[in-house]
């Protein structure tokens, strides 16, 4: 009788000792895995190219076996705006931080969103500056402590937490915008439809598509990781709801 592998590695997945870089409980393994996932699931490894930000998320280059390109901190859809239009064939993503992406790459961000660009950006929220210390960051929670916000984040001095994906669904560029987490079973499997999704809107040509994820940073939330979990339940969730919140075949 024939076996049949049922599970197993994507073919992308190198998992290199490099990897091991990753606090223990940190989940930008785990999104990175839900990537990797997708593009194996639609046959498209030898058609992507990812553009990396700067942070925690950027150490994925020894983890994956696909082109990929370290860009400048925050301009990760600047230059994917330039390898898409000089190779408008390809699947160009980026995968960023919340800094990356909507603090020194807000620029970027909205530009890219402005002009319709057919790219695929994926951000990882974890709250904070994980790659250098903990500190406050666009989305980080009202009352959290960071090494910048030692008495919790004050709306009246530090203003509020960005909500980057109900942003991006403001644009008319934009066709999909959606949010989702790892933190358990069945979010994994949603977040996993939503990158789908957003791989397909750029396939189609439709316009601009964007995934932003929750995940977990150990260290810098002076959790455990299993608590960590309980925290994205009880607390992310709350001020960052799950869910699209735009889908369209077209820019309209």
């Amino acid at each position: 009788m024939a076996k049949k592998m049922v599970t197993g590695n994507p073919a992308i997945w190198i998992d290199p000792p490099g990897a091991a870089m990753y606090c223990p409980g940190c989940q930008h393994p785990v999104v990175h895995r839900v990537i990797a996932d997708v593009i194996e699931e639609m046959g498209i490894d030898g058609e992507v190219i990812c553009m990396l930000g700067v942070g925690c998320h950027a150490f994925v280059q020894v983890a994956w076996n696909i082109d990929m390109l370290s860009c400048a901190h925050g301009r990760a859809l600047d230059s994917g705006t330039a390898l898409k239009r000089l190779k408008p064939e390809a699947i160009v993503f980026t995968v960023q931080g919340d800094g990356d992406c909507i603090a020194i790459g807000a620029g970027a961000f909205v530009a890219a969103m402005t002009r319709a660009e057919k790219i695929t950006t994926i951000m990882y929220n974890n709250t904070n500056y994980g790659t250098t210390g903990g500190q406050l960051a666009p989305t980080t929670l009202l009352g959290q402590k960071t090494t910048t916000t030692p008495r919790g984040r004050d709306a009246s001095v530090e203003g509020y937490p960005a909500h980057t994906a109900e942003l991006a669904a403001t644009f008319r560029g934009t066709v999909y915008s959606a949010r989702g987490s790892v933190h358990t079973p069945a979010n994994y499997q949603r977040t996993k439809k939503y990158i789908k999704t957003a791989f397909q809107k750029q396939i189609d040509g439709a316009g601009y598509s964007f995934v932003e994820v929750l995940v977990a940073c150990p260290p810098n939330w002076h959790l455990p990781p299993v608590e960590c979990l309980d925290r994205i339940e009880n607390e992310l969730i709350v001020e960052f709801p799950l869910g699209e919140f735009k889908n369209e075949d077209k820019i309209i």
